[in-house]
């Protein structure tokens, strides 16, 4: 046997229960990072003297920019070694949440958090499955596993209590300060990892790896610039559609003339993939959707701080949880399929509970009962759907299909968060300005001011915000405006909402398709991969 084979022999594969535990706080730091940025963006917005919008497009700029290169990241990580990009990734968030500390403005945040955060968390998901892969075998491999997914769920259930607690009594700064020592301590274990050697080809397809950036990239990227009313939207989202359908052609030709591609496009000859990994970006569609949403309403229409918004999200998060632990123990002699349709007739009634809910909510209470249906149907969907698409893959092709996997899943929250607070803006924008133009009380020019202003510069604000801007206009213009404020802000909100909306319900039309195949035949690695 080679040396190289050696290093992959099972019995190298002596991973410490110390490396599992840091593996497992590395995931937790990567889900919890964007709740604490979810439940302060009323903090940071006035802390940075900025717009919701732009920390919106920060937000849902740090998902595109993993999405886009976690395809290419694998990659990296597979040529330079995987241990190399694990250490990459790591340093990449460290950089990130430590501008989050020190950030003085936005700019800073879109360019060290969202970007090179982005770029790391690229590096680290894929590297991470590899290491875990290669440094644990047999019934410890599937415990780190378990651990590692534990971790994700715990900081998606606790994310929004933790960010909010340390928002509102110490500072947005201290969340992302904890972030980075975090970060510090599992860097200190990295002499732990053994690095798992590459033994594909390593030939690169450098036209693939630019069509994937372009393509997911160009969509996303065509949303946030129409957000914050920039021009060329159309060519942007053209460009990216475009360099996705060349992607395609690119790569089943490459793979007829036995060259080598990005990914494998056999992967998708499977229908169970297919399904699978549609399913996964839809759901985290409508995850996007209403993490974002959900936060502005609370923070800016209900004018909650940090911690009571955590407090109003956390029924969602917790019943995501508990139903994700509990569905994943008794599903029994259930078929994953028939759990998955449950999961997205359960969001799409939570949502449209929520839309029903929101213009008649003045407390985060009205929305206990729709959150927990949402939660309880994302808690079905998170214990089965990474099984059902990674559970037939063999063992040759698992991280290939795990990156894939995971890129549809970060495409989907990335378009949610931008699609839905895109649309949010622009209802906002049209209703603010068709109320203000319907207006008895505002003269022509007020009029005019405002669908000016609105044109330019449209975004949430609470009573408070619009108030102190408004000081110095007859009482009566000011409370004119307030209260057009205060009807227009629900109905976007509600238009916000119909994104999740559409994906739950693409979901529900897509799980009747799944339940009409037969379960899929378990690979050796499907038990592993369950919680990836």
């Amino acid at each position: 046997m080679t040396a190289q084979g050696d290093a992959l022999a099972p019995a190298e594969a002596a991973g410490t229960p110390r490396l599992a535990i840091l593996l497992a706080m590395a995931m937790f730091v990567l889900v919890v990072d964007t709740s604490l940025m979810n439940v302060s963006i009323s903090a940071v917005t006035r802390d940075l003297d900025t717009t919701v919008s732009g920390v919106q497009s920060a937000i849902a700029l740090e998902a595109l920019v993993s999405a886009a290169f976690i395809l290419t990241g694998s990659k990296i990580g597979d040529l330079f070694g995987r241990k190399r990009a694990y250490v990459l990734g790591l340093l990449g968030y460290a950089v990130g949440a430590l501008a989050m500390a020190l950030a003085q403005s936005l700019t800073v945040i879109i360019i060290f958090w969202a970007i090179v955060g982005g770029l790391g968390a690229s590096l680290l998901l894929p590297s991470m499955q590899s290491l875990i892969h290669g440094n644990f075998e047999g019934p410890a491999q599937r415990k780190v596993y378990a651990m590692v997914g534990a971790a994700a769920a715990i900081a998606a259930a606790v994310g929004p209590l933790l960010g909010g607690f340390i928002t509102t009594y110490l500072s947005w700064r201290v969340a992302f300060v904890l972030e980075a020592a975090v970060i510090a301590i599992v860097l200190s274990g990295a002499n732990l990892v053994r690095d798992v050697p590459y033994t594909g080809p390593r030939r690169v397809d450098p036209v693939g790896a630019v069509l994937s950036i372009v393509g997911m990239g160009g969509v996303v990227l065509g949303i946030l610039v129409w957000q914050e009313g920039g021009e060329a939207v159309g060519a942007l989202i053209v460009i990216g559609a475009a360099a996705l359908a060349l992607l395609v052609t690119w790569l089943k030709r490459r793979k007829r003339e036995g060259k080598p591609t990005l990914l494998d496009p056999d992967l998708f000859a499977s229908r169970y993939f297919r399904l699978g990994v549609s399913q996964q970006m839809l759901q985290q569609i409508a995850l996007g959707g209403l993490m974002i949403a959900l936060p502005i309403y609370l923070q800016m229409v209900l004018e909650y701080d940090a911690m009571e918004a955590g407090l109003s999200l956390a029924p969602l998060s917790l019943t995501m949880f508990a139903i994700a632990l509990l569905a994943g123990r008794k599903a029994g002699k259930r078929r994953p399929s028939s759990i998955i349709r449950g999961g997205f007739a359960l969001v799409t009634l939570g949502v449209l509970a929520l839309i029903a809910t929101v213009p008649r909510a003045d407390s985060g209470w009205y929305l206990l009962i729709p959150l927990v249906i949402a939660g309880a149907g994302l808690g079905l969907l998170v214990s089965q759907l990474n099984n059902y698409t990674l559970s037939p893959i063999s063992d040759e092709r698992v991280s290939e299909a795990a990156g894939v996997n995971s890129a549809a899943g970060s495409f989907g929250l990335s378009f949610g968060l931008a699609f839905a607070g895109a649309i949010m803006l622009a209802t906002l924008s049209i209703a603010f300005t068709n109320k203000a133009q319907a207006s008895d009380v505002l003269p022509q020019a007020e009029q005019q001011r405002v669908a000016h202003v609105l044109e330019h510069d449209a975004q949430v604000m609470s009573n408070t915000q619009l108030e102190e801007q408004l000081a110095g206009q007859p009482e009566e213009i000011q409370d004119e405006i307030v209260r057009i404020n205060t009807d227009a802000r629900p109905l976007a909100l509600q238009v916000a909402l119909v994104i999740p909306l559409l994906a739950a319900l693409a979901g529900l039309l897509n799980s009747f398709r799944m339940v009409r195949l037969p379960d899929p035949e378990r690979s050796g690695s499907g038990d592993a991969m369950a919680v990836v």
